[in-house]
This record gives structure tokens, sequence and C-alpha cells, in this order.
């Protein structure tokens, strides 16, 4: 019995197939065109061998994987793209996590695909990215971010609470989502700095020039009132 799936993103593509032979699991992966691993894992009893082939079918389709023969790979042209809400967070997916621990290397797809785009684009983005962060900034979300919360009459550094909100975004739309529609989900003591510099290193990579541009809204701590309407006039 054997089952192939294939992964594909704006940054992968990607195959899997496993095959059940008696006691034995055979399972092979890679990307696509290159040449692939192979894993054999051998069990004293049939039934264990099938509950282990299951157990790793379901675990491929809760990462994405999808079951079938893989259609062909288009690779983005990010050049021909349009900034637009849906864009902006195709961007950010592209963060490569595995290089946690080094910020820069982590946002490098993002800038990389985003400097393949116009410059007016590139600003586009950091507009979104400042009304994001703008819609953040809250009272009740600065209430809910560990150590450094906000509270009245006490220290509060409106940087870090910045920083944080960054970190939300970092994590995709549905994560975004969540925690603006409920500020306890908050990520506490964690921030995300770096993805301020996003749009300045894209758009110098683009032009060879520096940014200059002031988006709509302010992402700076306090400068959504109504966030902090009660702050504002206590």
């Amino acid at each position: 019995m054997k089952r192939e799936f294939y992964f594909q993103d704006d940054r992968s593509n990607k195959f899997w197939t496993i095959e059940l032979l008696d006691c034995k699991i055979v399972s092979r992966n890679g990307r696509a065109g290159a040449t692939p691993r192979e894993t054999y894992k051998t069990f004293e009893e049939q039934a264990d061998a099938q509950r282990e082939f299951e157990k790793q079918i379901a675990a491929k389709l809760k990462a994405g994987y999808l079951e079938g023969v893989a259609p062909t790979y288009q690779k983005p042209d990010w050049s021909s793209m349009t900034m637009s809400d849906e864009l902006f967070w195709r961007i950010i997916a592209l963060f490569n996590w595995k290089k946690s621990g080094d910020d820069e290397a982590v946002i490098e797809p993002a800038v990389k695909a985003l400097a393949q785009m116009a410059p007016e684009n590139i600003k586009a983005f950091e507009d979104i990215l400042a009304a994001k962060l703008y819609a953040l900034d809250t009272e009740a979300h600065a209430r809910e971010i560990g150590d450094e919360a906000y509270q009245p009459g006490r220290h509060f550094s409106s940087d870090w609470f910045l920083y944080e909100r960054c970190c939300v975004i970092a994590n995709g739309s549905a994560f975004y989502e969540s925690v603006l529609s409920e500020p306890k989900k908050m990520p506490k003591d964690t921030e995300f700095e770096t993805i301020l510099l996003i749009a300045g290193l894209a758009y110098e990579r683009r032009t060879g020039e520096k940014i200059d541009h002031t988006s709509p809204v302010s992402y700076e701590t306090f400068a959504n009132k109504l966030g902090w309407q009660g702050v504002n006039d206590a």
C-alpha cells in the first residue's frame, strides 16, 4: 500500500510518499526534482505498522500536505503583483523561522520577494503594516503583554509595546485577527522589532535609495487615540 502527498506554497515544492509493506514502512521525502531521502521502519506486528502508517499520514495532512500527484509548480512572480491585504500576508508567510535567533535571516525571504515589486507597492506594504500595528495600539492590548504590561502609575515602555505588536503580525493573519479581537491572547514578553525593517530594506535593494515615506497612520504607541481613550481622557 503506497500513498503519495505533496506540499506547495510560495516557498516550497515538496513531496512525501509512504508505503506499508507488511510490517515495514518505507517513506521518501524531499524537494521536487531533488534526490529523495528514504526512511525505513520495521515493526514486530503488522497492526503496529498500520497504526504508525496512519499516524504519519495524519501528521502530514495536518501540516498542510495534500494527497495525490503534485500539479506543475509555478514560482511566484512577485514583480507582477499589486500590494493588497492578501499579498501582505503572503509576504509575511515567507518568514524562515528555521533561522530563529537571527531575525534578519528570518525576514530575508520576505525582503527578497518585496524587493522585486514596484516601489509604490513596497510603500503600500509599509502602509498596511502601519495600519495593522495601529489597530493593535490599545490600552486593552497593552495590559496583556506580560511583565512590561501597562498599568496606570507604573513605568511603561512604549517602544516595547510596539515591538510586541510586531510579534503579533509576524505570526501571521490568523493569529493577528485572533489577538485583535481578544487582547488576552497577546504574546507575553516577546518581540519581533525586525519586521519594521522589511520595507526599508526592500526599497533600498530595489532602488538603491533610502525609503522616504510617511504612512497615513502612525504605528507608534499612543497614536491610536480611540484605543487609549480612557487614558487620554484621564
